[in-house]
């Protein structure tokens, strides 16, 4: 029997691969991953606090509102307090409709990560030209706000059609979030080349427990608290990357944020054990590594 499969990797498991360090000897990355997303009003997709597939009202579009307005501003405060470095998946069209967004980033010096024109709409679904603008709107929109190119991307609901990687690639792109195979950076293949896949956690994330499954904010706080031990005593044997991902209209509201500060306290007290790095500081440390130490690596030139 033979399945249709992807042809960009080949399987790799983590215990046979050769080990090496993060920066100043840590075996565990840490990653906050912030998603700012733009939304249409009574149009699109769009997420519901009721975790049901609601159709588009002023309501479930406010709510989403209030983490551009207020939320990501909270998350901001507390970031600043602790000094935590934080990136941030951005829709180009929020960077236009909220312009203070930008420049408080850029005095942070986090990374700006493409993730879309707007998270009302999806690229899965589009013609190869179409979802090469998508993909060049979504990096111009970033450059006119920033100055420079996005080296990362992470697509709107995590979704690639067939050929999103190739058009990343010559898009100029270095590095995606959108396939959680691994808890390593791996190497992928394109028709433009080798392309990185840094992880990125479809389950340490606010949104699918907040609203697909309607678990409490104690109970996200307990999932980063968890994952993080577990792959701190892991990371003994081999460099992991702890990924925790953050929506401002989710963990943004105070109740939420409040046990979220306790886990990152918890954290922090093995501060000096751990690297707290951006996805781009992690792609670049994994394409400085010799060939053979990376999964994939063989297919670089």
């Amino acid at each position: 029997m033979k399945l249709p499969t992807h042809g960009r990797y080949q399987h790799s498991a983590i215990p046979q691969r050769p080990i090496y360090e993060w920066p100043n000897g840590a075996r565990l990355a840490v990653v906050l991953c912030n998603n700012i997303e733009a939304f249409a009003f009574r149009a699109g997709l769009g997420s519901d606090s009721t975790g049901a597939a609601a159709p588009q009202s002023q309501r479930n579009y406010a709510w989403r509102d209030y983490g551009n307005r207020v939320g990501l501003w909270n998350m901001l405060a507390m970031f600043d307090e602790y000094g935590l470095p934080c990136a941030h998946n951005v829709n180009g069209l929020v960077l236009d409709t909220c312009p203070e967004i930008a420049p408080a980033l850029m005095k942070r010096g986090d990374e700006f990560i493409g993730h879309g024109r707007t998270n009302a709409e999806r690229q899965d679904i589009l013609f190869e030209d179409d979802e090469r603008r998508l993909i060049a709107e979504s990096r111009e929109a970033i450059i006119r706000h920033t100055g420079k190119a996005p080296d990362g991307w992470l697509g709107p609901y995590i979704t690639q059609s067939a050929t999103t990687l190739d058009l990343l690639k010559e898009e100029g792109f270095g590095y995606v979030m959108d396939w959680p195979a691994d808890d390593q950076p791996f190497w992928m293949t394109t028709r433009a080349g080798p392309m990185l896949s840094v992880p990125y956690s479809v389950e340490v994330n606010d949104s699918p427990v907040a609203i697909f499954r309607q678990q409490a904010a104690r109970d996200f706080a307990d999932m980063v608290v968890d994952q993080f031990d577990e792959m701190l005593d892991r990371s003994r044997d081999m460099p992991l990357v702890c990924s925790i991902v953050l929506h401002p209209f989710i963990i943004g509201q105070p109740f939420r944020l409040r046990p979220f500060r306790r886990a990152m306290q918890h954290i922090l007290t093995q501060r000096d054990k751990i690297w707290l790095a951006r996805p781009g500081e992690i792609a670049r440390h994994a394409a400085s590594l010799p060939k053979g130490i990376v999964p994939g690596s063989e297919i670089l030139p």
